[in-house]
């Protein structure tokens, strides 16, 4: 058992790398199909798997859902550069941001732009909507560059796992 990746309050072997990367592809593998292919038992996996969860590692079990079935046929990526950038200010634009139902994901950044967003909408007049409230209205919001996704390529939140040894 070779230990890999050091978290905060956790150190990673091979057993739960090998377990992550099962459930990374799909969370609803049964703990015995996952005990088989990593060679523990059943309960051993229901230990790692439980531990993993209370250290943070895995953070949600989810559904991921394609937004246009649902009716979100539109995603953006919104670049936005605030006025002030104190820790109460960008503070409070995590939160705006974070409240947001249409902000899918919400990156603070480093160079010219503050914040990336990830925004799903159904059309471009909600979205228009969206940035009356979110950007307009926000007298701490310099300005915000918008755009849009022709396709969607590529998307997942796999993370890349080492290698066990």
């Amino acid at each position: 058992m070779t230990r890999l990746v050091s978290s905060a309050s956790l150190t990673l072997d091979s057993f739960d790398i090998a377990i992550l990367r099962i459930l990374q592809r799909d969370n609803t593998t049964p703990q015995r199909v996952i005990g088989e292919a990593v060679n523990l038992s059943a309960p051993a996996v229901q230990r790692r798997i439980k531990r993993l969860e209370q250290a943070g590692v895995i953070r949600a079990n989810v559904a991921v859902i394609e937004p246009a079935a649902v009716g979100q046929a539109i995603t953006l990526f919104v670049e936005v550069e605030l006025v002030s950038e104190t820790a109460q200010d960008i503070d409070a634009a995590k939160r705006e941001f974070t409240a947001a139902e249409a902000v899918q994901q919400c990156y603070y950044v480093t160079g010219e732009a503050d914040f990336i967003l990830v925004v799903v909408v159904p059309s471009m007049a909600a979205y228009e909507a969206l940035t009356r409230n979110l950007f307009f209205e926000n007298n701490n919001v310099r300005k915000f560059r918008t755009f849009v996704a022709m396709d969607r390529v590529k998307v997942g939140l796999t993370v890349p796992l080492a290698h066990p040894a």
